[in-house]
């Protein structure tokens, strides 16, 4: 029997690795030159209103994203999503050049990308298990974490150059590109076939050991309404245990760390009369350190005790963030965020990780949707929460707050069906 290739040695895993990565720092240039020509054409007070709008169809689209991925397959949805996204950002960057930045046709675009990224983050989380065997999900998913780390580093470069030589027309021209980029590479990995998955459901379910494979291709079921799916895959998620538990862990683990920890480091400095480079430094440390720790998982060739190691890593978070929003001084601070963005990268790395194993192929795209709309469609919603603890309460309490709902993460990862699981 032929060796598995390790995930960082396979060139179709590599060509989604570069899809992805170009396709997020595509995203994160885009969003800074949305911002910018929005601040240039209506003042600041109107940016938070148009990144608002495009939140509300990827909450509320969400769960219909995840159907498709699962109807169509991920990589054809990732393909046409990349798709409209190219073209979208093209015809913008004409109708820019030629009538300058409307205000009209930044809410347009933020509308518009909002609706795609509904789409696309479901059938992101969808592809690896189609790409590889499931002993190499977790490295797979630290090539992720990986490539989100650098995007987040690279894309604001991108879009800053871009904005100061060629303006807001330019930019969407550049990340237009960047999407055509991804378009090309995707169009060039290749997926396997969906093999049925035999799942116990909740009554009599051990869930200490993933379901076996059946051996051949799942038949296609009959056309159906996209309602009918969704409550399918809805019934699924409650029918199994430990997927139950593990989209609870995630979006528990996830739920500060998808932007609200963000904004509130930017208050712990702002109440610390910390400066503007001290806040660069903690953010760069908890980048770094996630990048480390995605290192690390891509690198490791199994993780044998990966539901307590998950719980354990979750535990630790809850301290470290904890204990970060008591830090008094930049120095302290700045080594804190660094292992919290280690420990936190390692818990994101194995949830998702387990998620995709555990799940059946065809079902994975909706289980993906409940899990994204717990850590990304909903966190706007969080960002007036982080404001009121601090103003409240102090930055002290909002980072407490974080730490509680770790602990309860980590609780969740102990439970029977959890803490036997392995990669």
């Amino acid at each position: 029997m032929t060796a598995t290739r390790p995930a960082f040695r396979d060139a179709n895993v590599l060509r989604w690795l570069g899809a992805y990565t170009t396709s997020v720092t595509g995203d994160v240039a885009y969003f800074m030159a949305l911002s910018w020509a929005t601040a240039r054409v209506a003042g600041p007070a109107q940016v938070g209103v148009v990144l608002a709008v495009g939140a509300i169809p990827r909450a509320v689209l969400m769960l219909g994203g995840g159907v498709l991925a699962d109807r169509f397959g991920p990589r054809r949805v990732l393909i046409g999503s990349d798709l409209v996204r190219c073209g979208v950002l093209l015809g913008a960057a004409v109708a820019t050049w030629v009538g300058g930045p409307q205000l009209w046709l930044l809410y347009a675009l933020s509308v518009l990308f909002g609706v795609v990224d509904a789409v696309f983050m479901p059938a992101v989380g969808a592809l690896p298990p189609r790409l590889t065997d499931q002993g190499q999900l977790a490295r797979v998913q630290g090539m992720r974490v990986l490539a989100v780390r650098f995007s987040n580093a690279v894309g604001p470069l991108v879009g800053s150059f871009a904005l100061a030589v060629v303006g807001a027309a330019g930019a969407f021209a550049v990340v237009g590109a960047l999407f055509g980029v991804s378009l090309g590479l995707l169009s060039a990995v290749r997926t396997k076939p969906v093999v049925a998955t035999v799942v116990a459901t909740a009554v009599g379910e051990r869930g200490l050991e993933p379901a076996p494979h059946r051996s051949g291709p799942v038949e296609s079921d009959p056309p159906r309404a996209l309602s009918a799916d969704l409550r399918d895959g809805l019934r699924y998620l409650r029918g199994h245990r430990r997927l139950r538990r593990l989209v609870w862990v995630i979006a528990l683990g996830e739920m500060c760390f998808s932007g609200p920890l963000a904004a509130g480091l930017v208050l712990l400095a702002d109440e610390r009369k910390w400066d503007a480079a001290a806040l660069g430094w903690i953010l760069a440390a908890f980048s770094v350190g996630g990048a480390v720790s995605a290192l690390a998982t891509a690198a490791a060739r199994r993780v044998p005790r990966a539901g307590v190691v998950l719980a354990v890593s979750l535990a630790v978070t809850a301290g470290l963030v904890t204990v970060l929003g008591r830090a008094t001084t930049p120095g302290s601070a700045v080594v804190l965020s660094g292992f919290l963005g280690a420990v936190s990268g390692v818990a994101m790395v194995l949830g998702n990780a387990l998620l995709q194993k555990e799940a059946e192929p065809r079902y994975l795209g909706r289980v993906t949707s409940v899990t994204t709309l717990g850590t990304l469609g909903l966190s706007p919603l969080l960002f007036p929460l982080t404001g009121l603890a601090a103003a409240l309460w102090g930055t002290a309490t909002f980072f407490a707050g974080c730490g509680a709902i770790c602990v309860l993460a980590a609780a969740t990862a102990l439970t029977s069906s959890l803490r036997g699981a392995r990669l």
